[in-house]
């Protein structure tokens, strides 16, 4: 056990589970949502944990670092989504990255937990990596898993009523049986009690089409330091200014476009060079389909396809997080780059709701 000690908690008659990287609490939005009791929440980033103290209250949440994470709670489950840098396709994808391994700090609180089931998510490469063939061998006798049985997927969060593409590897440690895949509610092509995906309209049509420069001025403390906020969805509806050379770039992109619509006069000398790949790359979103994958940088067009099918701008922060599937209930506090790393990062609700489900199922 080393350092960790474990800690009871009272028992009621919900089932609880423990946030570990909880970020902004998508994990713990969908998990409430689906009737489990939140106990515990650790997340290192100061304005992450300030956003999950206001969602999920301070007394639920603990701003530090998991390796000096110490006295844990008994609970029914652990969630979590260690850093996923180190296996996402936009980074180095550097084998040595020490971010690749924080799922077994992860894995030491599963164990202190006394937990029945514990879900780790990750970026979907994860599934094929070194690491997840590591923790799956932790499972065998004497590991720091031993007497969990092992499930992973590849989940798509547009298939759990999501309006975004985005693409998940789920791992679920079990000690009361199979958990099982989550059941898909929405389809490209529905059938029976499917319905269709969610599509960008769906989620954030009814926004205003001309945000806010910047983020009112606000400030909150927790854990005795003050962070910007907390902010409401509709403060959050903020965007960019640009350079005018941008704005004519925006004008010659039609809905479905990209950098290859620009005239050779309005390309970057390395666009101009790299006549093959990154479709992405100044892209424009289209109402009828799901977006792509919400990232940290959504705010900038030359990361992706983040132009707004209509206006000549990038998504703001409040459509962002409307397309991971957070509605107007979650707060938000930091500067605007801190919410903007913690909206992509974070876990879709819907999507957690799905897995919570299933989770709770086999718990009773």
């Amino acid at each position: 056990m080393g350092r960790l000690q474990s800690s009871t908690v009272p028992v009621g008659s919900q089932a609880t589970f423990l946030d570990l990287f909880a970020g902004c609490g998508g994990l713990s939005r969908g998990f409430a949502d689906a009737g489990f009791e939140l106990i515990e929440a650790v997340e290192a980033d100061l304005c992450a944990a300030g956003t999950f103290a206001a969602n999920f209250g301070e007394d639920r949440t603990v701003w530090t670092d998991i390796a000096e994470y110490v006295r844990v709670p008994w609970v029914d489950v652990v969630v979590g989504g260690p850093p996923c840098q180190g296996f996402s396709g936009l980074g180095k994808r550097d084998p040595k990255d020490g971010r690749n391994r924080l799922w077994r700090e992860y894995a030491s609180v599963v164990k202190a937990s006394h937990c029945k089931v514990f879900v780790l998510e990750n970026v979907d490469r994860f599934e094929g990596s070194r690491e997840m063939a590591a923790l799956a061998r932790e499972a065998s006798p004497g590991g720091v898993l031993d007497g969990f049985e092992i499930e992973h997927y590849v989940l798509n969060a547009a298939d759990y009523g999501v309006a975004q593409r985005r693409l998940r590897t789920v791992v679920i440690g079990s000690k009361v049986g199979p958990i099982g895949r989550p059941r898909v509610t929405h389809r490209r092509d529905p059938s029976g009690r499917q319905r269709a995906w969610r599509t960008l309209a769906d989620a954030i049509e009814d926004l205003p089409y001309v945000p806010y420069d910047a983020l009112p001025e606000a400030e909150i403390e927790f854990f005795g330091t003050s962070v910007g906020g907390a902010f409401k969805q509709a403060d959050i509806h903020v965007g960019r200014t640009y350079t005018p050379t941008s704005l004519n770039r925006f004008v010659h992109i039609p809905p479905g476009g990209n950098r290859y619509d620009l005239p050779d006069d309005l390309k970057a000398p390395c666009w101009r060079r790299h006549t093959t790949g990154a479709y992405d790359v100044m892209g424009r979103l289209v109402w009828d389909r799901p977006s792509v994958t919400i990232r940290t940088e959504f705010f900038k067009p030359e990361k992706g396809r983040y132009l707004h099918p209509d206006m000549n701008r990038a998504l703001t922060h409040a459509e962002a997080a409307l397309i991971q599937g957070f509605d107007d209930r979650h707060l938000w506090c930091g500067t605007k780059r801190d919410i903007a790393r913690q909206i992509g990062n974070a876990v879709p609700p819907p999507m957690a709701t799905a897995i919570a489900r299933r989770v709770l199922a086999a718990l009773y």
